[in-house]
Parts: C-alpha cells; sequence; structure tokens
C-alpha cells in the first residue's frame, strides 16, 4: 500500500510532463550522452567474458548488502547548480509553429517503396543477432545524428573534417549495417529512402529486438549535404551538470521529463572505463572517490576498469533487459555516468526518477516509445529543404 501510494503521488506531479510530452512538438531536437554503448569492435566472446567475470554486472546486486554507509557531505558534487534558476519548460525554438505534414507523414513509402520497413528490419534483425552489442550501438548513432542539424543522416558522411570523423565520434558503430540496408534499398527502391530515414527506423527496431517497445515512425526525412567535425561537440559527453543537460534539451524542444526517459536508454549498453575512471580516483582534486556512488558499487567497478580499454555495462543489474532497473539503479547511488546518477542529485529530475522506478515497466516503455518519437522527429526545415536521398549513406550525390 505504501509504494502504491508513494508511486501515485509521484505520478501526479509529473502527469502534465507525462501528457506535454506526447502532444507537444513533434519535430524538435534532443539528445542522449556521448558515453552510451562505448564498445569500438565486435566482441565475438562478450557472452563468455561476461559469465566468467569473478562478480559480473549481472551478479552485483545479488548479493548486495542492503545496509548504506551514512550520507556524506557531497560538497564537490555540482554545487553550483543550487544557484541557478530552473530553466521554464516553453522555451520556443524554430520548429514551434511547423506543421507536421510538411515534412514527414506515416505511409510516406506505402506506394513509392512498399517494403522499405521489411528491409529495414531484416537487416537489423540478421546484424543484432550475430552481434547483440550493435542494437545499443544503432541506438546511440541514431542520437548522434539527431543531435546535430536534426535527424538528416550527416552523422553517416564519412570524409575528412566530418562529423564521423571527430574525436566525440570515435566510438559509434553501426554504420555498416545502415551501409547493408541502403544497399538493398537502392536495388529495390533507387533514389527514394533516405538514409536519414533508415537509421531511424534501425533504431526502432533495435530497441525492440532488446525488448523495448516498438512505436510507428513516420518518414520523409531528407539527407543533409553538411557535416562538420567541430559540430559533434554539441553532443553532451557524459559529464554535465543537469542544469546544463535541462538547457540543452529545452532549447531544442524537448522538456525535463524527456531528459529523464532517454536517459533511460542506458538500461542496455555499455561504456569505456576510461570514461568513468575519473569519478573512481580523486575526483574533483578530493583524493577520494566520487561520493555520489554507492562505496561497494565503486569499489567493484575500481576491480573491473583496471584498464580504460575495457568496458563496463551501464546497468549493473540486469544489463541484457529492457527494463525500468536503470532508474532503481539510480536510487541506490548505483548509476555508472555522472550525467546518469546527477538525475537523482536534483530535485528537478528525482521525482521523475523515482516515479518510473516505482511503476510498472510497462509504464517506462510507454513513456520511452513517446520520447524517441520526439527525437526522431527533430528535423531542421532548411536542411530539409536542401537535402537530398542519398544513393551511398556515407557520401552526397555529387561525389558520385
Amino acid at each position: 500500500m505504501k509504494c502504491s501510494f508513494s508511486f501515485g503521488f509521484l505520478l501526479i506531479l509529473v502527469l502534465p510532463l507525462i501528457l506535454a510530452s506526447a502532444q507537444d512538438g513533434k519535430y524538435e531536437r534532443a539528445a542522449y550522452h556521448d558515453n552510451y554503448e562505448g564498445a569500438v569492435q565486435k566482441d565475438q566472446d562478450y557472452e563468455g567474458q561476461y559469465q566468467d567475470q569473478e562478480k559480473g554486472p549481472a551478479k552485483y546486486d545479488k548479493n548486495y548488502e542492503k545496509e548504506r554507509t551514512p550520507a556524506q557531505n557531497d560538497q564537490h558534487y555540482d554545487q553550483e547548480e543550487q544557484d541557478y534558476h530552473v530553466p521554464s519548460l516553453e522555451i520556443s525554438t524554430l520548429l514551434d509553429n511547423l506543421p507536421s505534414d510538411d515534412l514527414v507523414s506515416f505511409g510516406y513509402y506505402s506506394k513509392s517503396c512498399p517494403k522499405a520497413e521489411s528491409i529495414i528490419n531484416k537487416h537489423v534483425t540478421k546484424w543484432v543477432e550475430e552481434d547483440r552489442t550493435l542494437a545499443a550501438s544503432l541506438l546511440r548513432l541514431h542520437f548522434h545524428d539527431c543531435a546535430v542539424h536534426g535527424c538528416d543522416g550527416s552523422i553517416l558522411l564519412n570524409h575528412e573534417g566530418s562529423e564521423r570523423t571527430a574525436e566525440a565520434s570515435k566510438s559509434l558503430r553501426g554504420f555498416e549495417v545502415i551501409d547493408a540496408i541502403k544497399a538493398e534499398m537502392e536495388k529495390e527502391c533507387p533514389r527514394t529512402v533516405s538514409c536519414a530515414d533508415i537509421l531511424t527506423a534501425a533504431s526502432r527496431d533495435a530497441t525492440v529486438l532488446l525488448g523495448g517497445p516498438y512505436w510507428d515512425v513516420p518518414y520523409g526525412r531528407k539527407d543533409g549535404k553538411v557535416s562538420i567535425d567541430k559540430d559533434a561537440e554539441l553532443v553532451p559527453m557524459g559529464r554535465e551538470n543537469i542544469t546544463t543537460l535541462i538547457e540543452f534539451y529545452q532549447s531544442n524542444g524537448l522538456n525535463v521529463l524527456d531528459l529523464v526517459v532517454l536517459s533511460g536508454a542506458h538500461t542496455i549498453g555499455r561504456a569505456t572505463c576510461g570514461s568513468l575512471q575519473y569519478r573512481l580516483y580523486n575526483y574533483a582534486g578530493t583524493g577520494r572517490q566520487d561520493e555520489s556512488l554507492d562505496y561497494r558499487y565503486a569499489n567493484f567497478l575500481k576491480r573491473k576498469c583496471r584498464w580504460a580499454s575495457e568496458y563496463v555495462d551501464l546497468d549493473a543489474t540486469t544489463p541484457r533487459t529492457f527494463d525500468n532497473v536503470y532508474y532503481k539503479n539510480l536510487q541506490d547511488k548505483m548509476g555508472l555516468l555522472h550525467t546518469d546518477q546527477s538525475l537523482y542529485s536534483d530535485s528537478r529530475t528525482s521525482p521523475i526518477v523515482d516515479a518510473l522506478a516505482d511503476a510498472p515497466s510497462d509504464f517506462f516503455d510507454h513513456q520511452f516509445a513517446v520520447s524517441m518519437t520526439k527525437l526522431g522527429n527533430i528535423l531542421v526545415p532548411a536542411v530539409q529543404d536542401g537535402g537530398e536521398i542519398r544513393t551511398k549513406c556515407y557520401s552526397v550525390n555529387s561525389n558520385y
């Protein structure tokens, strides 16, 4: 009864945000975190290595003692945020008054390429069956695309000085999946289906294959012709404070609920140990580990992350299941990335974390589908007006 009351109360708090998320602004910009699913090469023996770990992530919480150490003064943890004014949820963007039918629509390829979705699904299923880690990689690749100039396939362009060649993009994977889909698509429907549409649908199918929700994807995106490496720096790197993340999301048309929900994509995937070692040793010059980490979990990470090139699961409890346990981990101070745990350290986002943690997993699934739809519909009109349908996703058509 106590748990039900708690969830009900929290749901009342976030319900206005949920309704706004489902109804407002279909064509807006958003982002995840840069370190999402950081694998850089196919890990064929990943399953075996995972089972052989002395205290692997999936087993960590099984024998976890419920007693917690007394809370310590977190004086080094984003104190500057306390003085910030909470940003309005009504920040306008270039896309606020954009009619939905002007850019994308459902059934866009129903006549011009009726097999488009089946081709995408076939290839995504094949690749993910061979390497499950590619599913999370496709989600991250989609995020990197939409975070810069909207969802226009610019991250796929491979030339000197492109987004793909930037330092922030060095761990991105899944390009070969999109290339394989495009090759068959050009045989079936030449110059019809954009690479941006392919990537958007592929991220949806990858989510479903991981056990996540399905959502309808509207189509009609054009492929952008401009891709600049320095623009990739717009993507959050996983060390930002909550105020910075909220302002980034809101400036691109998304709200606080979308920030917390889309961060929940970290229910699957991995990150490089190098991206979090700074939290384990001499954090912020204190000579200690980050006190926002549970000390037993931090000790586990120190054993796991002796080398920066190693990988660790973003969800230490159920790393292969798409569920809301990610939020329960935050309640237990087991958020792997700084930006993850910060969601439970800030009064603007912690009530939403509690609501998603206490709710049935279906509740998270539904809202994730809503927020992912908004992410996929980030379109900049100027880019779309000057776009094209590439014949090869890694190069603009003028190169052929």
